[in-house]
């Protein structure tokens, strides 16, 4: 059994799921996994799926095909996962940051982390319009693997120092779940 993981996109109209996950059923595939959205009039996501070995060749070629339908996928085989959810050695984490909009915000907060060793494992992020206060919001949810021999105040103090320069409000903490 081949694992694969397939990015998808395409301008956003009703069937765009229902023509791939047919061609991945069509081709014995089971569909295990998928983050998609609809951003900005384009269908954008990303599915990871289990295919016999000798159905692999016609899958990829059917998902070619689906460019016809103004589908784009793109298709990797998946790697094993060093950062796996029974890793040993790693607390997950939430993460979650609101504050004016600016360009950067993200940049600097996920080099912090990397700095640290500390993986995303789910990111979300949203600009909505500030209530009352005018202009726009930046909003993060993120979920985190953090090496678990890792001093928390040695993520936690850099990070609270560069969401105060941000101007953000940003809360870390133990805790897989979102909010």
């Amino acid at each position: 059994m081949a694992t694969l993981v397939l990015t998808v996109i395409g301008d956003d109209r009703a069937g765009l799921v229902s023509a791939l996950s047919a061609a991945i059923s069509d081709h014995r595939g089971s569909w295990q996994r998928s983050e998609m959205a609809r951003l900005a009039g384009k269908f954008a996501g990303v599915v990871l799926v289990d295919v016999p070995d000798s159905q692999v060749v016609a899958l990829e070629a059917a998902l070619v095909d689906l460019s016809a339908a103004g589908l784009t996928v793109g298709v990797a085989p998946a790697q094993p996962d060093s950062r796996s959810e029974d890793a040993a050695g790693v607390d997950h984490w939430h993460l979650h940051l609101v504050g004016q909009d600016r360009p950067g915000i993200l940049a600097e907060v996920s080099a912090a982390l990397a700095g640290h060793g500390v993986g995303i494992d789910e990111l979300a992020t949203s600009v909505t319009e500030a209530p009352m206060a005018g202009g726009l919001l930046f909003e993060v949810e993120a979920r985190l693997s953090v090496p678990a021999d890792l001093d928390a105040a040695a993520v936690s103090g850099p990070l609270e120092r560069l969401a105060d320069e941000l101007m953000v409000d940003l809360t870390m903490g133990p805790g897989a779940d979102r909010t």
